[in-house]
C-alpha cells in the first residue's frame, strides 16, 4: 500500500490521480475529509481506503508491515494565518511523529516543505542543507517548515530514503477550494472571466516595476512527475528544491493567462495589502542542480505552456482532476 496525506488537498490529490495513470491503486489517502468542497478532489482517482488524520498512526501501527511508501503532504498552508499553535500542530509536530514512525517501521518517506523557508531570499535559493539553519522564513507557515527541515538534519535515525521538497509556486487543477491561498493563475482567471480585467500588486521595493514582482512558478502536473520519480528511483536522501529554476513575473502571467483565455490584457494596480506588505517575497527561483545531478533530466512546461493548458483543460471547463 501507498499512504498518501493531504490527499483531499490540492496537490495530494494531484499525485493520486498522477498515481493511477501509472497503475497504482493501492492507496490509502489521510485526510480530515471535513471539507465537501476539497472531497470533490478524490471523486476520480481510484484507492483502497480513506483514513481520518487523526486516526492514521493507530491504523499505521497496526499495517505498517503492508506500507511500501509514505507521501505526507498534508499541512496547514496558509501564510496569512499567524497563530504559531496551529503550524506546531498540524505541520511541526504531525511531521515529527510521521518521519519517527516510518523511521521505526523502515518505511521510505517523501514529505511537502516549502520555498517560504528561503524568506526574503537573503541566502540565496539553494538546497544546500548548510544554509538551512541560517534562513529567515517571514511568516509562520514558512517558520514551521523550516523547522521541521532542521529538525530532519538533526536525526540519528532515518526512513531507509526520505525527501524533503521545497515547493516553489505550485497552480493547477484542483486548487479551487484554496480560497486566498490559490495560485494567482486562478484568482486572475477568475478576476477576469467576472471584470474582464486583472488587478495586480503595486510593488513597494525600488529597482522593481510594478507587476515585476517574480515567482518559481511550476505546473502541478510537472511536480507530481518529479513526486514518481523520487518514489521509483530513490536517489540519495535530502531536501531538495522543487521549481522550474526560471523565475517568471506576475506581468507574464497575467499576459499569459489572457492570452489563454483569448483576451487582450486589461492590468490595473493595487497597493500590496498592509497586513502582508512588509513579509511580502519579490523574487524565488529554485536552484535545481541537485535534482538534476541526482539524475533527474525532464523538461518542465514554460510558464505560457503551464497555464495555457491549465486554463483551457480545466478551469474553462470547470473540470476536476
Amino acid at each position: 500500500m501507498i499512504v498518501i496525506t493531504g490527499a483531499a488537498g490540492f496537490i495530494g490529490s494531484n499525485l493520486a490521480g498522477f498515481m493511477n495513470t501509472r497503475g497504482s491503486s493501492n492507496l490509502v489517502l489521510v485526510d480530515s475529509f471535513n471539507n465537501e468542497q476539497k472531497n470533490k478532489n478524490l471523486v476520480s482517482p481510484q484507492y483502497l481506503a480513506c483514513i481520518d488524520r487523526d486516526e492514521f498512526f493507530i491504523w499505521l501501527d497496526k499495517n505498517h508491515s503492508q506500507v511500501e511508501f509514505v507521501f505526507h503532504l498534508g499541512a496547514r498552508t496558509d501564510t496569512a494565518e499567524f497563530d504559531k499553535s496551529v503550524f506546531d500542530r498540524l505541520n511541526l509536530g504531525y511531521s515529527m511523529t510521521m518521519w519517527s514512525a516510518c523511521a521505526r517501521h523502515t518505511i521510505p518517506l517523501i514529505y511537502a516543505s516549502s520555498a517560504a523557508t528561503y524568506g526574503a531570499g537573503e541566502f540565496g535559493y539553494h538546497d544546500d542543507h548548510e544554509i538551512i539553519r541560517e534562513l529567515k522564513p517571514l511568516n509562520p507557515y514558512g517558520e514551521s517548515k523550516n523547522n521541521f527541515d532542521k529538525w530532519v538534519l538533526d536525526q540519528p535515525t532515518c526512513p531507509p530514503f526520505w525527501a524533503g521538497l521545497k515547493f516553489f509556486n505550485v497552480y493547477g487543477p484542483n486548487e479551487y477550494h484554496k480560497g486566498r491561498m490559490a495560485s494567482v493563475i486562478f484568482h486572475a482567471y477568475q478576476q477576469i472571466r467576472e471584470t474582464g480585467r486583472m488587478k495586480l500588486f503595486r510593488s513597494h521595493k525600488p529597482g522593481i516595476p510594478d507587476g515585476g514582482q517574480a515567482r518559481d512558478f511550476i505546473y502541478a502536473g510537472d511536480l507530481v512527475k518529479v513526486i514518481y520519480w523520487l518514489f521509483t528511483n530513490r536517489p540519495d536522501s535530502g531536501i531538495y528544491n522543487l521549481g522550474t529554476g526560471k523565475a517568471r513575473t506576475f506581468l507574464d502571467l497575467t499576459r499569459a493567462t489572457f492570452r489563454a483565455m483569448d483576451l487582450e490584457p486589461l492590468i490595473e494596480f493595487i497597493d500590496t495589502p498592509a497586513d502582508i506588505r512588509d513579509k511580502y517575497q519579490y523574487f524565488t527561483e529554485a536552484d535545481m542542480k541537485k535534482l538534476r545531478r541526482a539524475g533527474y533530466t525532464e523538461a518542465f512546461l514554460s510558464l505560457e505552456e503551464g497555464v495555457e493548458d491549465y486554463v483551457r483543460k480545466f478551469l474553462i471547463p470547470g473540470r476536476y482532476y
